[in-house]
């Protein structure tokens, strides 16, 4: 007989193992980003500027899943390092654009052993990483709902 308060044991939570998982990965890559002098978070943002070379800020939160109290300080500091450049729309004052610098292309150079050295850390092989990638995009885009 079930017990009615076996949803509440956290071992029967999705929640918890995405959580730990989330927190232990991110572990893991701070050396290497360290490396490249970035965060977690300046680095994922980087990741969107790589491919974008310029987008608003609105935009680049919904790519990150991020608030604009998360983001904000991100690209100031992303921009104290000179790898972008924030300005406002000459069309829409209120829309603030992001360009990626010449030194923010640069940095990619470095930046593209991060996910090789990453690949290193993880027990899954490729079709399960690949599975696992679409699982975990098909639950971030039920939250876009």
């Amino acid at each position: 007989m079930s017990d009615e308060y076996d949803l509440l044991k956290l071992g029967n939570q999705l929640c918890f193992p995405l959580y730990a998982c989330s927190r232990e990965i991110v572990k893991k890559y701070k050396p290497y980003l360290d490396q490249i002098d970035l965060t977690y978070t300046q680095y994922i943002t980087m990741m969107v500027m790589w491919e974008v070379k310029k987008i608003n800020v609105k935009d680049l939160g919904e790519c990150l899943f991020l608030d604009s109290g998360t983001l904000t300080p991100v690209l100031k500091k992303l921009e104290t390092k000179g790898l972008v450049n924030r300005r406002r729309d000459t069309k829409d004052e209120r829309v603030l654009l992001v360009t990626i610098t010449d030194e923010g292309e640069e940095l990619k150079k470095k930046a593209v052993m991060v996910p090789k050295q990453m690949a290193s850390c993880l027990s899954l092989d490729r079709q399960d990483s690949k599975e696992l990638a679409r699982i975990l995009n098909k639950i971030m885009l039920s939250f876009k709902d």
